[in-house]
């Protein structure tokens, strides 16, 4: 069983920055791909920054040169760098961990991109 704990979120300027992170209990952290999405109010999940074991990264194009995940596997965390923040970023942001059939998900941090 692996439980995940985000923290990091809150309310920041459009342009700003924010760092979201995600601890990871259990063990084989190391092999678990590792993943951010985002559910905005009245939208469905979607798939913001994923990192394999063997560090595969993948982004949305939405992201893409703003957003920056990366993990570490010595402390069962993985990490996400938002900078330039826009309003439509706002959103609860979830941490997610898979190998094979093993699938779990944090409880979200809420992202407010405000002025």
């Amino acid at each position: 069983q692996v439980q995940l704990v985000e923290s990091g979120g809150g309310l920041v300027q459009p342009g700003g920055s924010l760092r979201l992170s995600c601890a990871a209990s259990g063990s084989f952290f190391s092999v678990y791909t590792m993943g951010w999405y985002r559910q905005a109010p009245g939208k469905q999940r979607e798939l913001v920054a994923t990192m394999s074991g063997g560090g595969t990264i993948n982004y949305a194009d939405s992201v893409k040169g703003r957003f920056t995940i990366s993990r570490d596997n010595t402390k069962n965390t993985v990490s996400l760098r938002m900078d330039s923040l826009k309003p439509e970023d706002t959103a609860v942001y979830y941490c997610r961990s898979w190998f094979g059939a093993r699938d779990y998900w944090g409880q979200g941090t809420q992202v407010t991109v405000s002025s």
